[in-house]
């Protein structure tokens, strides 16, 4: 495995255990319902491992887009990022579901094929209201809507104005929360579902590959989108929806500070008002203590973000989206809670190594040629 960058260590660090977070959230309600039932009305355990990676996004994501400084690059990279694993993902589900191990969600079937196939292969199925074959996959519909408003602002030369953004979004998510409490691109909205992920597609794809003006419009489309998708297609309704892109834009806000583009008055504004309206978004015991706990994580991880981390924490990090998304898989043919835990991590190693990692290779050398291409004089 690939050295771990120590300014990046810290990140990973945090990724490793809310993966595991996540897993173990759903292996307890699996293996000891009774007991994970104590435990889910004290904290939501599985909350607080996605809240912890909608923070990192938050503060990695712009990092990233601007290091590249190319739409074309940013894209080249989380297609290549996300993809293959996911598409291995996509498979194997099925594969245990033709096998009779695993129970799709019975929309699927119902639903036309080419949507199915668009908002799955596309990340977006959780704004799309397409039923997800994968359950856990709703939080990377969040992830792509939250990059697709990265990418505008950073079009408009607007990145900068993260930890307003996650204030206006905070505010926003209470007041169209209580007016949109449920999703209105859902149920059987097939032709609309299709046209937005189409559209969200076609802004993408213009938007890394054309210039001047024409990648602007796109760029700004896409945010455009991405945030009428979370307001409109939420499963969990506006109000959660958009906290979670407010929390994801109060990373940002940290980063920022960091770096010394904004005032820690700022950020530390920003990052108050989101938890501040979003501890009031589900009405669930362990909802509000999953994201203030959540915040503390990565405040403490920030913190200590110049310390050496052990190598293997910072290991489950680097293999945190493998343990993100095939544990459910895993779970369907564990026969116990310590079995499953001690296949689940080598298991995602392999995975990170034989397919993540050397995809992820191949797509930094396209990412690299693309920004040679796009710098002045380059053929």
């Amino acid at each position: 495995m690939a050295p771990i960058p120590s300014r990046l260590a810290w990140l990973d660090a945090l990724r490793g255990p809310a993966a595991l977070a996540v897993a173990l959230h759903h292996s307890g309600w699996t293996f000891i319902p009774g007991v994970w039932a104590e435990v889910d009305r004290r904290i939501d355990v599985g909350t607080w491992g996605v809240f912890v990676f909608f923070l990192v996004s938050g503060y990695i994501i712009p990092a990233s887009l601007e290091r590249r400084g190319d739409l074309r690059a940013f894209w080249i990279g989380r297609a290549f990022r996300l993809l293959p694993l996911l598409l291995a993902a996509l498979g194997l589900a099925l594969l245990l579901a033709y096998a009779g191990v695993l129970v799709l969600h019975p929309g699927l079937s119902t639903r036309p094929l080419p949507l199915v196939v668009l908002g799955n292969v596309t990340m977006l199925q959780e704004l799309l209201g397409v039923p997800a074959v994968i359950d856990v996959m709703w939080t990377l519909s969040y992830e792509m809507a939250f990059y697709l408003l990265a990418v505008g602002l950073f079009a408009t030369g607007r990145a900068h104005r993260s930890a307003e953004a996650a204030i206006v979004l905070a505010l926003s998510a209470v007041l169209l929360g209580l007016l949109l409490p449920g999703p209105v691109i859902g149920g059987r909205a097939d032709l609309v579902a299709a046209l937005l992920g189409v559209a969200v597609v076609a802004v993408v794809v213009v938007s890394a590959r054309a210039g001047g003006g024409t990648r602007t419009v796109a760029a700004v489309a896409g945010g455009i989108l991405g945030l009428v998708l979370v307001i409109l297609g939420s499963r969990i309704g506006a109000w959660q929806g958009l906290i979670i892109l407010a929390v994801m834009f109060a990373g940002t806000a940290v980063y920022r500070a960091e770096r010394g583009t904004i005032r820690w008055r700022t950020a530390v504004t920003a990052v108050l008002t989101v938890l501040a309206c979003g501890v009031l978004a589900k009405d669930d015991p362990g909802w509000a203590p999953a994201i203030l706990l959540a915040a503390a994580f990565f405040a403490a991880g920030f913190a200590a973000r110049r310390r050496s981390f052990p190598r293997w924490l910072a290991h489950l990090g680097v293999i945190s989206f493998s343990l993100y998304l095939l544990h459910p898989l895993l779970l369907r043919v564990s026969p116990n809670l310590p079995l499953f835990f001690l296949t689940l991590v080598p298991l995602c190693y392999l995975t990170h190594r034989l397919l993540e990692a050397p995809v992820q290779r191949l797509g930094r050398r396209l990412a690299r040629s693309s920004r040679r291409e796009a710098a002045p004089g380059g053929s």
